[in-house]
């Protein structure tokens, strides 16, 4: 018969492994976008690889730099 705390401590271990390999996978399928809403919850998401998605990401840099800046 197995000791109660090993069961427990491979039941952790076991959701360990699990919870590891999702931000994994998570990492690995995760791109940079930019995502636009309009009125009546209308969007679209931009890949940084096309140019919206470039335009975007450089407005948003632009914005950033502005709102660093003392003023």
């Amino acid at each position: 018969m197995d000791k109660p705390h090993r069961v427990l401590l491979g039941r952790v271990t076991g959701y360990a492994d699990e919870a590891a390999a999702y931000m994994r996978r998570r990492r690995m399928n995760r791109q940079p976008f930019a995502r636009i809403w309009w009125e009546g919850d209308r969007g679209a998401a931009f890949d940084a690889s096309t140019e919206e998605g470039r335009a975007l990401f450089l407005a948003a840099s632009h914005l950033i730099e502005t709102a660093r800046s003392p003023r």
